[in-house]
């Protein structure tokens, strides 16, 4: 074991060569638009919606779908009926340090950059890896509350749910169906972008040890 993470600390001393760091700046490129695109998708189909009713959920924002956003108007007069929390963008906190963290990320891929280590390289992999699954642990615990903080009074009776994180349920007269959007696509291919960079340079590593 001990010879195992002397010869790993001796890897994290490695200079990125120039594939690793050209697959860091795609890495970047990638990254930027999940700031402005969708990170969720919430679809609600019924029949007295035939067009359905949908919510975008971005890094900073709610944003309801149909002419000028009335989705979310709707949804949360439907939740109303229910007891459910209204759906507020000063509730989520997670607007306020999700951009802060992606643009600290993107700082720290490029410094890894500039200064071409194979360490700043791996921090940067792993620190993104814990935002990422923080993250949908923090949206599975937001789906749990609202589903479960029902207010008693409400002139709808129903039983405390779970709306889906993933794929689609039925939940009284409604289907709800969750995905993510192509802000989260672009965040599932950074870190990939990160392992690519960091293999060409474990090869090249390999290599010189022959």
């Amino acid at each position: 074991m001990e010879a195992f993470l002397e010869k790993m600390n001796q890897f994290f001393e490695v200079n990125l060569d120039l594939r690793s760091r050209v697959f860091l700046l795609l890495a970047v490129v990638v990254l930027v638009p999940a700031m402005f695109l969708p990170l969720w998708h919430i679809n609600m189909d019924a029949q007295q919606f035939p067009e359905g009713l949908s919510l975008g959920i971005y890094a900073s924002k709610l944003e309801g779908g149909g002419q000028g956003g009335n989705d979310l108007r709707e949804i949360n007069i439907l939740n109303h009926y229910i007891g459910m929390q209204e759906l507020k963008e000063e509730d989520f906190s997670e607007f306020k340090w999700i951009p802060f963290v992606v643009g600290a990320v993107l700082l720290l891929t490029l410094r890894a950059v500039v200064i071409g280590k194979v360490s700043k390289l791996v921090d940067v992999f792993v620190g993104f890896s814990y935002f990422g699954v923080f993250s949908i642990w923090m949206f599975y615990n937001k789906l749990y509350y609202y589903g479960h903080n029902l207010d008693p009074s409400a002139a709808v009776k129903v039983d405390p749910f779970m709306p889906p994180l993933f794929g689609s349920k039925q939940l009284a007269n409604f289907t709800v169906s969750s995905f993510p959007g192509l802000g989260t696509v672009a965040m599932t291919l950074f870190p990939l972008f990160l392992l690519v960079a960091l293999y060409f340079s474990y090869r090249e590593w390999q290599k010189a040890q022959i």
